[in-house]
């Protein structure tokens, strides 16, 4: 009974759909000050318009010229959904 139980709950932690949302370092850069973020969401589904989620594109919205840290996120809601990438550096 006691593998079935730690069987059962093996499985249950591989199949979670959590993920940590940690930046995660890009380069050799120092993490700065500076923030750029890139957004795109949708909406039922739909997708308006054209956004760029490019890490140059979030760089320029910062002001940023040497990117440090990385991070994408990803907020689901019931009709809507955001992605984004955030980056930081100088």
């Amino acid at each position: 009974m006691k593998k079935f139980i730690v069987g059962v709950s093996l499985l249950a932690s591989l199949a979670s759909c959590s993920m940590t949302a940690m930046p995660g370092m890009a380069t050799q850069n120092a993490v700065g000050t500076k923030e750029g973020i890139a957004e795109r969401k949708i909406i039922l589904g739909f997708s308006f318009g054209h956004t760029d989620l490019s890490l140059t594109t979030a760089a320029k919205n910062g002001g940023i010229t040497k990117i440090a840290t990385v991070d994408y996120e990803i907020e689901g809601g019931f009709f809507s959904t955001t992605y984004r990438v955030v980056v930081t550096g100088e």
